[in-house]
């Protein structure tokens, strides 16, 4: 028994287990390309590719025709896979005879799926930007060499999908790329050990740089009831005097009506012009000499076309109007800005305390505060799509103008009407409403005798 065995183990049989466990390797290699491949950060990917790695570039070209690398490194996985089974069954037979299908069957079963399949992958995914630039000379190659067969199977796929109906694309547009990147910062200091006002800062920041495209100047500017301006039909002295006690740099100049803006004074411009003057030569002054042209721009400009209009023009400060032309507001470089970093505040800027907290967890605000601002600061979801503020916020939910005392409840958030004047609301509490109350239903729960 001992010699007609050995007779079995024979050269032949050794090479071809060496050929079996040579196939194993290769189709380990297939599957950890693969995983490496799809799963490797292409944003890192380009990076080094803009460094010069050769590598990188390789990668790159590969993942731009998926599915040829796709189609070519399942052909190769599967032929190592097949061939290494049907080579294993012939071992099995020539060892144990016809219940050597039941063995080689159970055999390349646990090995293909732990060595050539768990592992390699496993590993792949924990290391894809290593193992893509490892092995991406070489799948280059062999996607070269199988890429006629994979055209072939490419080509059968795509017309059985399209024979069920089945559409299709190839294209990522942009959308798909923003919400891929809006992910990203989402998952940013995700399970990682940081500080946590730290990361939220970061996301708000980096969430604002998408948002510059979809936000209109009307959203941040200043609105006309809070502009200081100088009527040019005042004194030197009295405009002067203005400019001194105002906080800003920049002022608009209006003749007759506040409609009718004339240009922008400038306080350097200003010290220039009065410095060295004597009292006869400065009541003397054309201040619309000094003034700059007034910019107008359209309510509907979005933040990022403005960003970038300030950059081209070199200004800093822009009167937006309507549809009309009439003047709505103004809006300046910093306004942008802090739309992206946050509130900038210096020794100069008023102290507008628009958001009061109260010891109940409750908010009193200002009925003027930026839907925006509250979003960014508190980390709420308010919708800001058909009002900017929070008193327009409750005008659009409720479908009327409320009374003082009067409650609504909508988005999650209880408001109360705390002042009103005419009809504009100035005042009120917001408080986050208990998880037993109903989102987004508007209830009127409170109204005072006088109603005002």
């Amino acid at each position: 028994m001992e010699e007609e065995l050995l007779e079995l183990v024979d050269g032949e049989l050794f090479l071809t287990i060496g050929a079996i466990l040579l196939l194993i390797v290769f189709s380990a290699f297939f599957s950890g390309s693969e995983t490496g491949l799809t799963g490797s950060s292409y944003a890192r990917m380009h990076q080094l590719d803009r460094k010069g790695d050769e590598r990188a570039s390789r990668v790159l070209a590969l993942r731009e025709h998926s599915e040829t690398m796709i189609g070519a490194i399942l052909i190769g996985n599967n032929i190592t896979n097949i061939l290494g089974s049907v080579l294993a069954t012939t071992v099995f037979l020539r060892l144990f005879g016809e219940h050597g299908v039941v063995y080689a069957t159970l055999v390349m079963t646990v090995v293909v799926v732990i060595f050539a399949e768990v592992l390699p992958k496993t590993y792949a995914l924990n290391n894809s930007d290593r193992v893509a630039l490892a092995v991406a000379p070489l799948i280059n190659a062999i996607v070269f060499i199988l890429s006629p067969i994979a055209k072939i199977v490419r080509a059968i796929v795509r017309l059985l999908l399209s024979m069920c109906g089945i559409r299709i694309s190839e294209e990522f547009g942009h959308s798909e790329q923003e919400e891929e990147l809006r992910g990203l910062i989402e998952l940013h200091g995700h399970k990682v050990e940081v500080d946590e006002e730290e990361v939220r800062e970061e996301r708000a920041m980096l969430r604002s740089i998408l948002d510059l495209s979809e936000v209109w100047v009307e959203e941040i500017m200043t609105h006309r009831r809070q502009v200081e301006m100088l009527d040019v039909e005042d004194s030197v002295e009295d405009i002067i005097s203005q400019i001194m006690k105002s906080p800003y740099t920049r002022l608009p100049m209006f003749k007759g009506d506040h409609d009718e803006i004339i240009g922008v004074i400038h306080a350097k411009a200003v010290l220039r012009a009065v410095k060295g003057l004597s009292g006869e030569e400065l009541e003397k002054l054309d201040m619309r000499e000094v003034a700059s042209d007034p910019w107008f721009i359209p309510t509907t400009t979005t933040l990022l076309d403005q960003l970038q209009a300030f950059r081209a023009r070199r200004e800093h400060f822009a009167l937006v109007v309507d549809e009309y032309g009439a003047f709505q507001g103004i809006v300046t470089l910093e306004d942008i800005i802090e739309e992206i970093v946050g509130e900038i505040s210096d020794e100069h800027d008023v102290a507008v305390a628009g958001v009061r907290p109260q010891a109940d967890g409750s908010y009193v605000i200002d009925g003027t505060v930026t839907i925006r601002d509250l979003n960014r600061e508190f980390d709420w979801d308010l919708p800001d799509g058909e009002a900017s503020t929070i008193a327009g916020l409750i005008l659009h939910e409720a479908r009327t103008i409320p009374n003082v005392a009067q409650e609504f409840v909508f988005h999650g958030f209880r408001f109360k009407i705390l002042r009103r004047h005419r009809n504009q609301i100035t005042l009120l509490r917001v408080s986050k409403e208990t998880p037993t109350e109903t989102e987004n239903e508007t209830l009127e729960t409170t109204r005072l005798p006088d109603g005002s």
